[in-house]
């Protein structure tokens, strides 16, 4: 049999031991480097491309695909075509349990010294896996590593690079004053402390995931990723981002489908997040305007949602009228 390259992983300054690959699929004695987290939900075929992506790299690694009732049946066709490879888990839920919930889920199932969460619209090069995992091994008290993201056109993602969503900040956002949520000017192209990154990708060590319990279960979907990087702010780890890491992000796989249940539920994790960590919460009449603010601004968007939607339907539909 010819033998691929050989190499040898590092993380938390140890080195792991050698590994090597035969026919591409890695083999490894002891646990994986990294175990990657990919949550599906309807994400469509893109899926495909990330998991490929994933499975091409030559680090001793895991994917758990944890399936959140999907109907469009890429979870299992993954599944099929990984059949053979050892190194993929899916596990299917057959019901939405919600992105926080899911994770937590696959990562009790997990071995890997660290954990690489990854929306499943993300196309991961193993160049930028090393250095996220080199960023993780050599920073002191490194809790959390995040990349800049990137659309198509390699316009990067502002919320790469951001703060605490704080009311202040929010308003400052809101009217172009001040400090808003997001960091003003171009995003860094080194690595910086951040108060929180993007949620599309984040890496952990383990035994950080574990001392936070993972995901607070209560967000189903959205303001997770932004409460996962206030606790471990908060539990004297460090919140990094490597800003020469680009990683394509194509957003909304999933929120394409069911616009106004994602956005129900991102305003939702809002008033979470507000209600647990802005300091502005404690005045009742404070938080009750916060709450009619947040419930009031989700309500002016459903007939856009909406209309959006019906078109992106007639599109699609006038596409397949086309082929024919």
């Amino acid at each position: 049999m010819p033998v691929g390259p050989c190499r040898k992983g590092i993380l938390a300054g140890r080195f792991l031991p050698h590994t090597c690959t035969v026919n591409s699929p890695v083999l490894y004695s002891s646990r994986p480097v990294v175990s990657v987290i990919v949550v599906a939900a309807d994400s469509g075929a893109s899926m495909r491309d990330c998991i490929d992506r994933v499975l091409a790299c030559e680090l001793p690694l895991e994917v758990v695909l944890i399936d959140n009732g999907s109907a469009d049946g890429v979870p299992q066709a993954i599944a099929r075509a990984y059949e053979a490879d050892a190194r993929l888990q899916v596990v299917f839920n057959h019901a939405n349990l919600g992105f926080g919930p899911a994770v937590n889920r696959a990562v009790r199932q997990a071995t890997g010294e660290a954990v690489l969460v990854l929306n499943p619209d993300c196309l991961l090069r193993e160049a930028d896996l090393d250095s996220l995992l080199d960023v993780l091994a050599h920073e002191p008290k490194a809790g959390l590593v995040g990349a800049v993201v990137c659309d198509e056109q390699g316009v990067a993602d502002p919320a790469s690079y951001r703060r605490d969503p704080l009311l202040a900040r929010a308003l400052a956002s809101l009217f172009g004053r001040g400090e808003g949520v997001n960091v003003d000017g171009a995003l860094p192209d080194t690595l910086v402390e951040a108060e929180a990154v993007s949620g599309a990708l984040m890496l952990l060590p383990r035994k950080v995931f574990d001392q936070l319990e993972g995901f607070d279960e209560a967000y189903f979907l959205h303001c997770e990723d932004l409460d996962l990087c206030r606790r471990v702010r908060d539990l004297g780890y460090r919140v990094l981002l490597a800003g020469d890491v680009r990683v394509l992000h194509g957003k909304g796989g999933s929120s394409r489908h069911r616009p106004v249940f994602v956005s129900r539920h991102k305003h939702r994790g809002m008033w979470r997040w507000f209600r647990k960590f802005d300091p502005a919460a404690r005045n009742p009449f404070v938080a009750a305007a916060v709450w009619l603010g947040i419930w009031g601004h989700f309500l002016l968007q459903i007939p856009g949602q909406l209309r959006r939607s019906a078109k992106r339907v007639a599109r699609s539909e006038e596409r397949v009228v086309r082929s024919e």
